[in-house]
């Protein structure tokens, strides 16, 4: 007998075959996934709006269109999160700022415009860090999002409360944006699957800013084929979108399962590892080992330039924030959390010639990345995150933002495809990631390696203990 957890645990490709052929209702679903928001919400955070009323209604369509016959696809009447940086139409979007707690927008933006047209069901508005601008979901005006792993500790940011609505089963898959690291870091510290796309594959239109020239909206699931599916139905070009890329939408689901054979990984392996914690370190090393029993090729590589590409980022993610919040911060400051304001600031403080050369290098990279990282190889592996979720209290003496992207925000720079898939769980129980990332719109190689890698190691990690 499947039980409610059960049911709110299946992958949604699962879940949508269910629908599909009528075993499963829309209805009977989204009423359990509202169940569980009220129940282990209050303790994780996740969710700083629910559409109960709206979600049950767009089930009910759901349920009669596909009585009828007219079948959308694999997101209809599937329940879905989204970021709280998306906006929604005649629902609120605060960005989980104070400065923006009332603002109702009067269009949905393009990620949602297309999910809506998919059918799913958007189930509710999900937590982050303020505005986006740090990586660990602490958030002064709203609480912490809390990890269902551990409640006592961080969820990773800035979409945390995708990453913890996800894995406590909240969602079938969540909307995340990632700038510096924002979607791969809490996926990896909430042990789901994430992926940031390549730069200009998925519309920010209607998606409010971090940094303009860095931001990248994508799928957070629990499996790398729920990723894709997702992915296939928010890619695509949006005239409205100047960052939008002209590059056609694919068929990313019907190549998981072409193995690892004969692809060349390689492993950057001084910068991958020089700062990782031992028992982070050991988990992905096993990985690792994994990919190569599979049949891929593993090859150490020696990529200092990786390094350059994450002081880079932060040059330039700190100057184009504070451009957008310069008007904010000159007529109220005292509604910024300490540590967003401060971040602002550092970008108000920065000098011209500073973000210039960090934009030509942004650029210069944008063109060469794929030379540069992977002439030899065609993905890299490591691991997601230096470390596992720290608790919360520690914050008030560590804030372990920048650490957090060491591994990940040189890949927002260069802007190639990338995905964090659970590896294993420390001796502690805390999960960890591993990172593949590809060449610049290749996001089939790096689907097809996470899922050979899944299919191996088990689907995913277990569930986390929050029940």
């Amino acid at each position: 007998m499947t039980t409610t957890t059960d049911l709110c645990y299946l992958t949604l490709h699962e879940l949508s075959s269910r629908i599909r052929t009528k075993a499963l209702s829309p209805v009977e679903v989204t009423e359990a996934v509202l169940e569980r928001i009220e129940r282990l919400n209050p303790t994780l955070n996740a969710y700083l709006t629910v559409t109960a009323e709206r979600a049950l209604a767009d089930a009910r369509a759901a349920e009669g269109e596909i009585a009828s016959g007219r079948y959308r696809g694999p997101l209809h009447g599937v329940p879905i999160g989204v970021k709280d940086l998306c906006a929604t139409k005649g629902v609120r979007t605060t960005a989980a700022s104070k400065i923006l707690a009332g603002w109702v927008p009067d269009e949905d933006a393009t990620v949602i415009q297309r999910l809506r047209e998919a059918g799913a069901v958007i189930i509710g508005k999900l937590h982050l860090h303020e505005y986006a601008f740090g990586a660990t979901g602490v958030n002064p005006h709203y609480g912490p999002a809390r990890n269902p792993w551990d409640t006592g500790r961080i969820t990773g940011g800035s979409s945390s409360g995708s990453g913890a609505a996800v894995a406590a089963g909240l969602c079938f898959a969540a909307l995340g944006s990632d700038t510096g690291g924002s979607i791969r870091i809490p996926s990896s510290l909430c042990g789901i699957v994430g992926v940031k796309p390549t730069y200009g594959r998925v519309s920010l239109e209607g998606v409010v800013p971090l940094a303009w020239s860095l931001d990248h909206v994508g799928p957070m699931a629990r499996s790398v084929r729920d990723c894709a599916l997702v992915l296939e139905t928010i890619a695509g070009h949006d005239p409205k979108d100047p960052s939008s890329a002209q590059a056609a939408v694919e068929d990313w689901v019907a190549g998981l399962d072409g193995g690892l054979r004969g692809l060349r990984i390689g492993v950057p392996v001084a910068y991958a590892y020089e700062q990782t914690q031992p028992d982070v370190a050991a988990v992905v090393h096993d990985a690792i080992a994994t990919l190569e029993r599979l049949g891929a090729e593993i090859k150490q590589l020696d990529l200092p330039v990786l390094q350059d590409y994450w002081l880079a980022a932060s040059v330039v993610l700190i100057g184009e924030a504070a451009a957008y919040h310069q008007a904010n911060m000159e007529q109220r400051p005292q509604d910024y959390g300490d540590d967003v304001r401060m971040r602002i600031q550092l970008g108000l403080d920065q000098k011209a010639v500073d973000y210039v050369r960090a934009a030509r290098l942004r650029d210069e990279a944008r063109r060469t990345c794929d030379q540069a990282l992977l002439s030899e190889v065609d993905l890299l592996a490591m691991p997601t995150t230096i470390r596992t979720a720290v608790p919360i209290e520690s914050l008030a003496k560590d804030d372990p933002t920048l650490g957090l992207t060491v591994l990940t925000a040189p890949f927002d720079l260069t802007g190639q495809p990338a995905i964090s898939v659970p590896c294993g769980l420390t001796e502690a129980g805390l999960p960890v990631g591993l990172q593949l990332v590809g060449r610049r719109f290749d996001e089939g190689t790096v689907f097809r390696a996470a899922h050979a890698f899944e299919t191996e190691s088990g689907l995913s990690i277990g569930r986390p203990p929050v029940d």
